[in-house]
């Protein structure tokens, strides 16, 4: 089995909710880790039909009343990621209508938390997406491992984002043979933050790719108009009161180059989630180049669209390893190297604290502000 046990919390199965006032529910994304969540809470699923007709609406029949009780709708964010934000927005304005007293949206992965910074003529989608939550009728969020945590303040109701490090360390330090020889690597400069944040308290070196290709964004469309042409300089320069704008140069993509020793050494790439894979693939060449022995990816969510299973299969990466906030056992079955830690104890225990009114500190000890 390649699901890992969790980290030692309070006790291996979280109190259950004795209340009678909650009800934990689930919509189509990912049942597995909500039947999970509620074996380790004690309780079972609430009773509730989600389906979509012939059209691809969604219809939701809640057969149980929640009229004054507590929700708790486990939905996360999968490659159908607009299905999946329907189904959670109907569940949530469904159970408000049925006089539900809290509705707390449970998404171990957020949808287009990617999308949190303005790309030229574009929209910041992840504050298009809270409104519409906070609007639907859910009253707290709770997530792991947000990619950017400033989108926390896109809500207007509370956001708890929990974290998966103390998992991905536990499985550095439990299922890695000899990881004091590691370096934890990070695949752009960006990253080096969240990487030293782990590499200290695995009293480790960190290495840093520099170079890695990025999408070109020196397309015309306007928004960069020359100033108006002309041969005289001095004759533009009394026009215009000012000297002539220097004239700026395009960026160059450097070689990819690796800050760091890797030589004879295991390296473990750490990152937040794993989607399009031929970045970390690039990387991992790169590293086997440089003389890494071994080649680790860990990161939360994993992703894995389209053909990334295959490239993993293919790579000189020897082991992927992500936690179950987002359903990935196709591509398990495409590819050995993914292996899964499950966090569901976790998610768990934080519904458990929310309900009970409880201090969440204890979830968040020992954990850094860049994990």
């Amino acid at each position: 089995m390649s699901v890992l046990k969790e980290p030692t919390f309070p006790q291996n199965k979280v109190m259950p909710l004795s209340q009678p006032d909650y009800v934990i529910l689930s919509g189509l994304s990912h049942p597995d880790l909500a039947q999970k969540i509620a074996a380790r809470l004690d309780v079972r699923l609430g009773r509730c039909d989600v389906y979509h007709t012939s059209n691809r609406e969604t219809l939701v029949n809640i057969e149980e009343s929640v009229r004054g009780r507590d929700v708790y709708i486990i939905q996360t964010g999968t490659k159908d990621v607009n299905n999946n934000i329907m189904e959670l927005l109907i569940m949530a304005y469904t159970c408000k209508t049925s006089s539900a007293r809290n509705i707390v949206g449970v998404l171990p992965y957020l949808p287009y938390s990617k999308q949190s910074k303005m790309r030229k003529r574009g929209c910041i989608a992840a504050k298009l997406l809270a409104k519409m939550m906070v609007k639907s009728g859910l009253t707290q969020i709770i997530t792991v491992d947000l990619h950017q945590k400033e989108v926390q303040g896109f809500f207007d109701v509370p956001v708890d984002n929990l974290r998966a490090s103390p998992f991905l360390l536990q499985y550095i330090q439990e299922s890695i043979p000899d990881y004091k020889n590691a370096v934890i690597v990070a695949r752009d400069p960006g990253s080096a933050n969240k990487i030293t944040s782990y590499a200290e308290r695995l009293r480790l070196a960190i290495a840093v790719l520099h170079g890695e290709q990025k999408s070109p964004e020196d397309e015309v469309d306007g928004r960069c108009s020359p100033p108006l042409p002309t041969d005289n300089v001095s004759a533009r320069t009394v026009a215009l009161g000012f000297d002539p704008l220097p004239v700026l140069r395009s960026k160059e993509k450097p070689p990819i180059s690796v800050v760091g020793d890797v030589k004879d050494r295991i390296a473990i790439i750490i990152d937040d989630m794993i989607d399009d894979v031929a970045s970390f693939v690039a990387a991992a060449e790169t590293l086997k180049d440089r003389g890494a022995k071994k080649i680790y990816v860990l990161a939360t969510h994993g992703l894995l669209s389209k053909d990334a299973p295959k490239l993993i299969e293919d790579s000189p990466i020897d082991e992927v390893v992500v936690t179950n906030t987002v359903p990935h056992e196709i591509q398990k079955m495409v590819c050995h190297k993914i292996k899964t830690i499950d966090v569901s104890i976790l998610i768990a225990e934080a519904i458990r604290r929310i309900h009970f009114n409880e201090s969440m500190s204890y979830l968040f000890r020992n954990v850094g502000l860049e994990d």
